[in-house]
Formats: structure tokens, sequence, C-alpha cells
């Protein structure tokens, strides 16, 4: 198996080939190989979605699922023949619960047979995507999160933090708890409730509902369709990955025996290990597209035709295979995202 050194010798040797390629070429040459050989080993369509979200410097504005990626879904999905199904090979630290929800209802518009591979991590509202697959294929290495939501919270100038949704109903509770048991406590409570906004306690109920339920739906639907207790079993499964009380941090990892436990249908990738070796190799180039190029390049959704849409520090790029080769052109990124 190339390994991450492996891979980089593959890249160093493209980019010896010519005494002045362009910029970020042998990168897109060495990952696409591997994308192509994937297909050819399981016959099936090859969708990767990449992000730089474990690379030192990465913009977590330019990490996160939003809705423009369902823009470059619909690019690298045109031309795909649904029959063959199709391979999401997933690494996000997840963003949008809406923008999950569009990007599921269309790529299972466009295919009915999903496998969702993780070859290190799928987080937050990418576990929800990984969670509307027929099944996961996942290594010893891979991992997915818990899906409860989380909110950015600003204090003016003076801070922002990141809340998880069910930290912010317990101390609505806790406060309400400790200001019925002594009225006098009120006063200091009042400044703290009063900063977090009338509407936060609904929404961090609302945006906590429709995670699970959106999870729970999925699950029922497409990963333990025919079980014969489905939904009750999804519904268990989703209020489980949204118990914030049993991970206790956004940001745990869970393996791949635990996400079993809990009634996941997920595969092993190391039992096969010619398509373990071509996935991680898929992985490991993508993290040397992502740190060779000074963490410029921020998202890759890439098929295994070449069809590319990717997402950059400055720019928006499409890439696809013409008949007389490769073309690409480039659009300007909204101010409000350039780094």
């Amino acid at each position: 198996m190339p390994t991450w050194g492996g891979i980089l010798n593959e890249i160093k040797a493209e980019r010896a080939k010519k005494p002045a390629p362009t910029p970020g070429t042998e990168f897109d040459i060495v990952r696409r190989r591997y994308l192509k050989e994937v297909a050819k080993t399981t016959g099936r369509n090859v969708v990767l979605y990449a992000t730089a979200w474990t690379q030192p410097g990465s913009d977590p504005q330019l990490t996160s699922v939003t809705m423009e990626d369902l823009q470059g879904l619909m690019e690298v999905f045109h031309g795909l023949a649904a029959a063959k199904g199709v391979d999401l090979i997933l690494h996000s630290p997840g963003g949008s619960a809406e923008a999950a929800e569009a990007i599921v209802n269309y790529m299972r518009s466009k295919f009915s047979d999903v496998r969702v591979i993780v070859p290190h991590a799928a987080m937050s509202a990418a576990t929800m995507l990984a969670c509307s697959g027929d099944r996961l294929l996942m290594g010893k290495h891979s991992f997915l999160g818990p899906i409860d939501p989380q909110f950015i919270l600003s204090g003016g100038d003076v801070y922002t933090r990141v809340a998880p949704a069910h930290a912010i109903m317990e101390q609505f509770k806790f406060a309400q708890d400790e200001c019925a048991k002594n009225p006098a406590k009120i006063a200091t409570w009042l400044p703290i409730l009063r900063s977090l906004g009338p509407s936060l306690l609904m929404q961090c109920r609302y945006h906590t509902d429709l995670a699970e339920s959106l999870v729970g739906s999925w699950l029922a639907k497409y990963m333990l369709s025919g079980h014969p207790d489905a939904v009750a079993k999804a519904e268990a499964i989703a209020k489980t990955l949204n118990n914030h009380d049993h991970f206790k941090s956004h940001s745990r990892f869970i393996p791949r025996e635990e996400l079993k436990t809990l009634g996941l249908v997920v595969d092993d990738l190391e039992s096969d290990q010619q398509l373990q070796d071509l996935v991680l190799s898929v992985y490991h180039a993508a993290t040397h597209t992502f740190s060779g190029t000074g963490v410029a390049v921020q998202k890759i959704i890439e098929n295994n035709w070449g069809k590319a849409f990717i997402k950059s520090q400055q720019i928006v790029q499409f890439q696809a295979v013409k008949a007389g080769g490769a073309g690409s052109f480039a659009l300007p990124m909204p101010p409000m995202l350039a780094s």
C-alpha cells in the first residue's frame, strides 16, 4: 500500500516530469489516478468529498457543509450512470443540517444505492450525511461524531464561542431552578440570560429535533430498510447520536465498533485489502493537495472521471474532462468567504 510518504513520492515524481509544471497539477494527477482505480475495482461511481479541516490553517467557513456543496455535487454527479450506484468518500467536519438535508435529498434522487466510505472522520452534519447511505465502509482508523447542534454565540467585541444547543438548554433550566429556589439570584442570572437573546432557547430545541428527526428518517428509509423494527431502531440510534449527555463533547470521535453496537450497518474496510489501499491512497493524495498548496485548497468535490468542484481561499474552480483534454474556469469567491 502506498503510505502517506509513498503518495508524496508519487507527487514529487509527477512534478519532476515537467520543467515547469502548472502549480497543483501533480496533486490532481495522483489523486485522480487513485479515484479511477477505486471505480475500476468496485465497478461503481466514486465521488470524493474532502476538506482541509484537519490541516493546520484551514478556514472553518470554507470547510463546512454548506448549500454551495449542492452545486458542487450537481457538477460531479452529472453524467454518472445511476445504475452503478455511488461510493461517497467523505472527510468533513460537518456544518449546516439544512444543507445536509438538501444534499441527501438530491443525492438519493440520483442514486438508489449509496455507500459512504469514511477514510478518517465525518463529524456532525457529515455524520448525518453518512447516515443517509445504505451502508458504511470504515477502517479501524475511521470515526463518526455526535449530531447535536452547535450555536455560535457572540459577546460583542469581547468573545465569540461555540456552544452545544443541549448545554444552552441546560443552562436555562439550571438558572430557572436556582432562581425558583432563591429569587435573589435573578439579578445574577438576568445579564447572562439576556445576552443569549429571547429566541435562542426555542432555536436550540428546534435544531436538536431537526437533526434527530432527519437522521432517524434516513436510517429507517435507507440503511435499516427491511429491518423488522426499522423505525424504532432508527429513532433509537438517532437519539443516541444526538445525546450530548452521553458523549459530553461534540468533537468526540465515535469508532467503528461502537457504531456497529448502536446498530449502524458498517462494513470493515480491511476486509478488502486492495480497496483499502486505494481508498487510503485517495485520502492521502487529498491531504497532500491541501497541505501542498499551503491550505489554499480547502474543499474538493470530485468524481472518478476527473470532473471537480474545488474551493480555495480565493476562488471556486470547476474542472471537467473534455474531448480535447481537461479544461477549467474559475469564479471569484464572495468577499465574505475570502480569507
